[in-house]
């Protein structure tokens, strides 16, 4: 059997949450390469990525949107209420939630409280802020120029902060808050003008991973006979099936043929169509166009129709096998139910694109009901075509008792093999055959 090593894969190795809806406590899951959540219908799968997509949602908003962006294309949230975790009682709801993530080894912490007047605010942010900082640092609203100093101090002599700047007497070290992040910042003290500006020596990689993740819900919108010309190579706010056209006609005109071959491989495979052609109408608006039937004949090169004329599956998964093939390595692609609409055959073919993108080191996390995606991915596992320690499957359940998420984890062995669940897909199914075949022996004997 092949030796198995650990993935380098650079990116968000690990997710913490706590206070957010039914994740009371704190929760934390690894997000190796591959990254599988499963489980009953609201047991809290949803809200272990929302809190990075409302993270993702204000970062890339054109403006400053305040602490954080409720209420945007990633997340529709109204109300603060809506968000922190409740008890049996009103008195029992928290006032605060938490982010964490686990970046290249290194941890960045951001946590939301709701203040008198029932408006969020950042009430505390850990990371690394200044070059030569060996442990996180945590930065709070109103910390004072004293205390500041003597954190940062000598750790900013040894960078290259202008040390004349601290010894001015009209700066003072301060904290500067930068949409949901905190910043170490300076403030500038002229008769009654106050003006404090964030130093940004450090402290921002938690907004550049979250800028980068490709989302895309369960639902991705409507087959459209037009599309917007955008692709953003590498960034691509909001939602990602409204950049599908724009990336497949920028493939094009770059003549990205590696791009657009793979693209008609993997459609294919999927036995969705056997082209897919992006056709500029003009400065701003794309069509595209598929192949009307799913595998290519003889002389029908140019049997292609627009792809709100086939089937809904087509319109659903291309926007899926876009962006496993458009992530950069280290960037996440964060995918609700990629399933939905796929023939069974193709749920399994599916995993085979979800490896090849984990060979170019991007990371994916799957939020899934498919039984036949899971076990396609553990077929890959015993063949040696994936490393059982680049998964992490982990199943979310909620406490009847509390109404908390409850999540388990499997720990793959090298062939494939996650033991039992709380409650397990083959289960259900074969609980359901077993059901059949009673109903209609029941049956057979009374005739």
């Amino acid at each position: 059997m092949a030796t198995r090593k650990r993935s380098n894969h650079p990116g968000i190795q690990s997710i913490a949450i706590e206070g957010y809806k039914s994740l009371r406590t704190r929760k934390e899951i690894s997000t190796p390469p591959l990254t599988v959540i499963a489980g009953v219908n609201s047991s809290g799968k949803s809200s272990i990525m929302q809190p990075l997509l409302l993270l993702k949602q204000t970062v890339d908003a054109a403006y400053d949107p305040g602490p954080l962006q409720l209420d945007g294309p990633n997340v529709s949230i109204t109300s603060v209420d809506q968000i922190l975790s409740r008890g049996a009682s009103a008195a029992s709801r928290v006032t605060s939630f938490s982010v964490e993530l686990c970046i290249n080894n290194r941890r960045t912490k951001a946590k939301f409280s709701r203040d008198t007047n029932g408006n969020l605010r950042v009430a505390e942010y850990t990371s690394l802020f200044v070059a030569g900082q060996s442990e996180p640092v945590t930065l709070r609203e109103g910390m004072t120029d004293a205390a500041l100093r003597k954190i940062f101090s000598a750790i900013l002599k040894k960078s290259e902060f202008p040390e004349s700047l601290l010894k001015r007497k009209e700066t003072r070290l301060s904290v500067v808050r930068d949409r949901f992040a905190l910043q170490l910042g300076i403030s500038l003290h002229a008769g009654d003008t106050t003006a404090r500006i964030p130093l940004t020596l450090g402290g921002t990689e938690l907004s550049s991973e979250v800028s980068r993740i490709i989302h895309l819900p369960a639902l991705r919108g409507n087959p459209k006979r037009t599309y917007r010309t955008a692709a953003i190579e590498g960034r691509y706010p909001g939602t990602f099936d409204t950049y599908t056209a724009g990336i497949i006609s920028y493939w094009q005109n770059n003549k990205r043929v590696e791009k657009l071959n793979q693209l008609k491989r993997d459609v294919e495979e999927l036995g969705l169509t056997w082209k897919v052609e992006a056709r500029q109408l003009d400065d701003t608006q794309v069509e595209l166009l598929v192949g009307r039937l799913p595998h290519a004949r003889q002389g029908g090169a140019r049997d292609l129709v627009n792809i709100a004329d086939v089937g809904f599956g087509v319109s659903q998964t291309l926007p899926v096998v876009v962006a496993l093939l458009a992530a950069d390595p280290g960037q996440t692609v964060y995918l609700e139910q990629p399933e939905i609409h796929l023939h069974p055959r193709a749920q399994l073919h599916f995993a085979q694109l979800v490896n090849r993108a984990l060979k170019r080191r991007v990371r994916v996390i799957i939020e899934t009901h498919s039984s036949l995606l899971i076990r396609a991915v553990q077929t890959m596992i015993a063949r040696d075509e994936m490393n059982a320690s680049d998964v992490a499957l982990h199943w979310f359940t909620r406490s009847r008792a509390t109404g908390e998420t409850e999540i388990a984890t499997a720990e793959l062995s090298p062939d494939g093999a996650f033991g039992d669940w709380p409650e397990d897909f083959d289960d259900v199914y074969l609980g359901s055959e077993a059901a059949y075949l009673d109903a209609a022996m029941e049956k057979a004997a009374k005739l």
